[in-house]
C-alpha cells in the first residue's frame, strides 16, 4: 500500500500539499492584517465582532424575512397541501441562507482569524486588559474571577482557573496553526501532533462560525478535556461577547443543559452529544428538546470518535414498568377491530375520491386520496 501511495503521489501529487498551497494565500492575508490590527485599541478590536455579525445579518436579511413571512402563512393556512408546499419552500430557503452565510464567513475569514490572533497576543502580553464595560462584561463579572468592574470599565485578567488548574495565558497562533484553522473551517481533517496546539487552533474556526449565532460544538473524547478546554479557552471568546458552556457540567434533560446548547460555543463529549440527540428524537414535544438545529462542529481525536467509538452504538435502555405483564392477547382483538373499521371507512373515502377526480375536482379528490394514503398506505388501489 505504501508503494502504491508513492506511485500515486508521483503522478497525481500529494493531496495535503495541494491543500496547503491553496490555504497559504489566506494565511498570507491574515498576516498582512496583523500590523493593522496591532494599532487598534481594545475597544476597536472588540467592535470587530459586532461588525462581522452585522455583515452576516445584513446578507441574510432578505432570506430571513421570506422565511418569517412563509411561517406566518403556514400558521394561518388550513390547507394541508399548501402547508406542505410552504414548509418545503422554507427548507429550501434555509439551505440558501446557509450558503449565503458560508459565503460571508469565507469573505471575513482573514479578518476574523486576525481578530482572534490579536486577542491572544493582547492577553499574552498584558496582565490586565481595560475596556469599556458592556452589559455582557457586567454579567460575567458576577461569577467570573477574571472579569472585574471599575466604574464604566471592565478589567480582564490574563490568568484564570481551568478545571482546577491555574493558567496564565501565554499562547499566540503560529502560521501552521492558522493553516490548521482554515482547514477545519473548510471541513477538512487537520492532523496535528501532541503539543502542536490543537486546542488553540480550534479557537479560530470556532470564533468565525459562532458569529452566525447558530451555535458551534466542540466534541471531545472525555469529560475532563471538555471541562478543561471550555474553561481554558472561554475568556478568548467571552472577551468578544460570545457565550461559552460545557454540557458535561449539567444533568441530561435539564434547563441548564438546554441553556448550554443555546450558548454560542458548546463543549462536550461525543457520548453526551449523542445521547442528547437520541433523547431529543424520543421527545413528544418541541419544548422537550435540549439541542437546537445543528450548525457547525469540530471533532477532537476524530479517528477515535468517528472510527473506534462509532463501532459501539449508543443505546438508551432501561427496565420497563410492569414488564412482566403481557397485554398483547388482550389488546389484539380491540386493535384489529379498530383497524377493520378504519379500512371499511377509508374504502368508502377512496370510492368518493375516484368520483371527485372523474368529475374534474382534482383538489378535493386529491385531498381525499391523501386521507386514504395516511390511513391505508398499503392499499393496492393507490
Amino acid at each position: 500500500m505504501s508503494f502504491l501511495n508513492s506511485v500515486l503521489k508521483v503522478f497525481v501529487g500529494d493531496k495535503s500539499k495541494k491543500d496547503i498551497r491553496e490555504i497559504q494565500p489566506i494565511v498570507d492575508k491574515i498576516k498582512e492584517l496583523e500590523k493593522e490590527f496591532e494599532s487598534l485599541s481594545l475597544d476597536e478590536l472588540r467592535a470587530k465582532t459586532t461588525t462581522f455579525k452585522n455583515k452576516i445579518k445584513e446578507a441574510l436579511k432578505e432570506v430571513n424575512q421570506q422565511i418569517e413571512e412563509l411561517n406566518v402563512e403556514a400558521d394561518a393556512s388550513e390547507d394541508i397541501t399548501r402547508k406542505e408546499d410552504i414548509y418545503a419552500e422554507v427548507d429550501s430557503l434555509k439551505d440558501k441562507a446557509y450558503e449565503i452565510s458560508e459565503g460571508v464567513l469565507n469573505e471575513i475569514l482573514p479578518e476574523a482569524f486576525a481578530t482572534v490572533k490579536e486577542t491572544a497576543k493582547r492577553f499574552a502580553s498584558n496582565e490586565q486588559l481595560k475596556v469599556t464595560a458592556s452589559s455582557y462584561d457586567r454579567e460575567l463579572s458576577a461569577d467570573k474571577d477574571y472579569v472585574n468592574l471599575d466604574g464604566d470599565y471592565a478589567l480582564w485578567k490574563n490568568s484564570w482557573d481551568a478545571a482546577g488548574k491555574p493558567v496564565t495565558w501565554d499562547m499566540v497562533h503560529y502560521d501552521v496553526q492558522l493553516i490548521g484553522g482554515v482547514a477545519m473551517h473548510q471541513g477538512k481533517i487537520a492532523e496535528m501532533q501532541t503539543g502542536e496546539g490543537k486546542t488553540l487552533v480550534a479557537t479560530l474556526p470556532m470564533y468565525l462560525n459562532a458569529l452566525t449565532g447558530n451555535g458551534v460544538h466542540l466534541v471531545t473524547v472525555n469529560d475532563y478535556l471538555a471541562k478543561r478546554d471550555s474553561a481554558w479557552m472561554a475568556p478568548l471568546f467571552e472577551f468578544h461577547g460570545l457565550s461559552v458552556d460545557c454540557i458535561d457540567y449539567h444533568r441530561p434533560n435539564s434547563a441548564a443543559r438546554r441553556k448550554a446548547y443555546n450558548a454560542d460555543i458548546t463543549y462536550g463529549t461525543n457520548n453526551e452529544f449523542g445521547f442528547d440527540y437520541l433523547r431529543d428524537n424520543m421527545s413528544h414535544s418541541p419544548d422537550d428538546l435540549v439541542q437546537r438545529p445543528h450548525n457547525y462542529a469540530i471533532v477532537d481525536e476524530v479517528d477515535s470518535v468517528l472510527v473506534d467509538d462509532a463501532r459501539t452504538p449508543l443505546i438508551i435502555s432501561g427496565p420497563i414498568p410492569k414488564g412482566d405483564v403481557h397485554e398483547f392477547d388482550q389488546l389484539k382483538p380491540a386493535v384489529a377491530n379498530i383497524v377493520e373499521v378504519q379500512r371499511k371507512y377509508l374504502t368508502g373515502v377512496l370510492a368518493e375520491a375516484k368520483k371527485l377526480i372523474a368529475a374534474g375536482d382534482n383538489k378535493e379528490g386529491g385531498f381525499q386520496l391523501l386521507r386514504v394514503y395516511r390511513g391505508l398506505p398499503k392499499n393496492k388501489a393507490l
